[in-house]
């Protein structure tokens, strides 16, 4: 299996020509009935043997884990609780924050290690095997055990009863931290998926930061930190289009990296809407919230066609199947609710799947006609390589 990276190094190298490079991507179209930048290509399985690696590394990095953690419940120890003597407020107090710091202290090591341990396995699978889904959980392993570990260690200094009140300001230190991992990891490794995860980590510090300085107002920190998700996945939406629109024809690094920054802005724009309809709530929403949940699914569909992109309809999807199943239960399908909903969901996202072209060439006509210049193109036209 060979990716649009392996067939630009492959004209880079001299190994293939730019022009049996583009008649080999219009062949592929021609082969699939769909443009290459339509069928949204991202790079997760080289063969069976990135599942191979990666369990490898999964259980490596559990490894690393476990061994910090002991290290940490070595560093601090906390004495047996003895249930048959009488305890004073104080000495529970003291308990609880030696147990504290020893759970921190455990996190902080056995992220650390985590994160020490990806780095030169990265060198490996990475650099030198460029193996994608490896490189995807070694990534994750890193930013994720360099974030979990700031902050961990942040309460481990502080103490957690003092942390409390400034938690806020330990994520977002910790996403400072995170985010300058990130953009070290881009600058050795390139992963696509990288630039993902310093946006999500960026987006954690605004969020931690802004949380933390409205706290003395009182407003509600949930709904507050659920808003500022919301502009946080606009702002990546944004972003992501930034990526798109440097590579229309999608045969470069950049539209993995647009792949991945979409797919972390479809939840964070998603989410905070239909959560604020209470479709999630536990309680019936009504036939007018479950019929504007549909609709709003049908304006995400089009921003999707627009953009071509799949990730927004992908991240709603579980919202749409309560509304539908709500509205079929209400008008009397209650034995077949759960069916009727699968075959209209089922049916409706196959029939765009095999219609993804032309129903974007229609969408298309309601986009200004600069705008529809510099998105992807759902023509099967030959896509030269790039220079």
């Amino acid at each position: 299996m060979y990716s649009e990276d392996d067939i630009n190094s492959a004209v880079a190298a001299g190994a293939l020509s730019e022009d049996a490079a583009a008649s080999f991507r219009a062949h592929m179209s021609e082969v699939r009935g769909i443009s290459r930048g339509d069928e949204e290509n991202f790079k997760l399985l080289n063969s069976f043997n990135d599942i191979f690696v990666a369990i490898g590394i999964a259980i490596m990095l559990f490894a690393a884990g476990a061994i910090g953690q002991q290290l940490g419940n070595m560093l601090v120890e906390v004495p047996a609780w003895d249930w048959g003597s009488e305890w004073t407020e104080a000495e529970y107090q003291a308990y609880q924050q030696l147990s504290g710091l020893r759970t921190a202290t455990q996190i902080a090591i056995a992220a650390g290690l985590i994160a020490l341990t990806c780095w030169p396995l990265a060198e490996f699978f990475t650099l030198r095997r460029r193996m994608a889904l490896p490189s995807i959980i070694l990534l994750l392993g890193f930013v994720g055990g360099v974030f979990v570990g700031c902050t961990a260690l942040g309460v481990a200094l502080v103490g957690t009863e003092q942390s409390e009140p400034i938690a806020g300001y330990f994520v977002a230190g910790a996403g400072v931290i995170a985010a300058l991992a990130a953009w070290l990891h881009w600058l050795r490794f390139k992963v696509p998926i990288t630039v993902a995860a310093g946006s999500a980590a960026l987006a954690a510090t605004l969020i931690g930061l802004i949380v933390a300085a409205l706290e003395p107002t009182g407003l509600d920190q949930g709904d507050v930190a659920l808003w500022l998700t919301f502009v946080a996945g606009l702002a990546i939406f944004a972003f992501a289009m930034v990526w798109d629109l440097k590579d229309p024809a999608r045969t470069t690094r950049r539209s993995d990296v647009a792949f991945w920054l979409h797919l972390l802005a479809a939840p964070m724009i998603a989410h905070p809407i239909f959560y604020t309809l209470g479709v999630m709530g536990g309680s019936e929403i009504g036939v007018g919230k479950a019929i504007a949940v549909l609709a709003i699914y049908i304006a995400f569909g089009i921003v999707a066609l627009i953009v071509d992109r799949r990730a927004l309809l992908v991240s709603a999807l579980i919202y749409v199947l309560v509304a539908l199943a709500f509205l079929f239960d209400r008008f009397g399908a209650v034995e077949l609710t759960v069916a009727l909903t699968a075959l209209v969901i089922g049916s409706a996202l196959l029939s765009l799947s095999a219609f993804w072209a032309p129903i974007r060439r229609g969408v298309m006509g309601i986009v200004p006609e600069d705008w529809r210049d510099a998105l992807p193109s759902s023509e099967r036209d030959l896509v030269a390589a790039p220079a």
